[in-house]
């Protein structure tokens, strides 16, 4: 292996095939697809008519009282398990946990914790900073050109 990201491997480069990104190990699974699905699923899948305002079932599940918040932060964790295969730094992927672990025991607070759990979009979050990851390094894998969005 050579020593390109900070793991011991290389970089994700672009991917050809269609994807924005190739992890890795190089398969389409790898591609952040999955995880920009599961962060709308989660914080912005439906609408609320005549306000435009966005949730997801980050929100509704959270307001299964105990169990809805742990069950909202396990699926959370999926997306920073992802980032780690990608390739993201861990200082990167602590910021993530911050995110999930502020949307976890506030949004565990009775009343307040639901609205704060249908305000903050942690995964939301989380994936910007994964797709900032991976712009810089496909940046500087190609010598600072910008990548195609």
């Amino acid at each position: 292996m050579t020593g390109g990201g900070t793991d011991g491997r290389d970089p994700a480069p672009p991917d050809p095939a269609g994807g924005r990104y190739r992890g890795s190990m190089g398969h389409p699974s790898d591609r952040p697809a999955d995880i920009e699905r599961l962060a709308e699923l989660l914080d912005d899948r439906f609408r609320m008519p005549l306000t435009g305002w966005r949730f997801g079932l980050d929100g509704l599940i959270g307001l299964i009282p105990g169990a809805g918040d742990l069950i909202t932060a396990a699926l959370s964790v999926y997306i920073i398990y992802r980032a780690r295969r990608l390739g993201v730094p861990l200082r990167i992927r602590a910021r993530m946990a911050a995110n999930v672990a502020l949307d976890l025991f506030l949004g565990a607070a009775p009343v307040a914790g639901d609205l704060f759990d249908f305000a903050w979009k942690a995964n939301r979050r989380n994936l910007r900073l994964i797709e900032e990851h991976l712009d810089a390094s496909a940046v500087s894998d190609a010598g600072g050109a910008t990548p195609a969005r």
